[in-house]
């Protein structure tokens, strides 16, 4: 319900819709879940990590837009932060079995 919500707000904010909107918008949002805390072998998560994993890529986003980055080399640094943050998830784990 939410998702159809979201989809046409966007559409209506641009007063069409596309194919390709919002291509890439579920990077933002899986990346947001795990830098909010959420573990990617599952049982871990909360709304508000997930909430401040979303002020977070958000405020990744405004930064480097505000500093002129092309967004080819935002979806990379963003992939990065991903990366990163299942890397720690698991790190952390495996440091916690032993």
């Amino acid at each position: 319900l939410l998702a159809a919500l979201s989809g046409i707000l966007f559409a209506s904010r641009f007063k069409s819709a596309t194919t390709t909107a919002g291509t890439l918008f579920e990077l933002d949002a899986i990346a947001a879940a795990f830098v909010g805390g959420a573990s990617p072998s599952g049982g871990v998560g909360k709304v508000t990590g997930s909430i401040v994993g979303a002020f977070a890529m958000m405020s990744l986003t405004s930064g480097m837009n505000l500093m002129g980055i092309d967004i080819s080399y935002q979806y990379i640094v963003k992939a990065l932060v991903l990366a990163g943050a299942v890397i720690f998830d698991i790190a952390a784990r495996n440091r916690a079995r032993e």
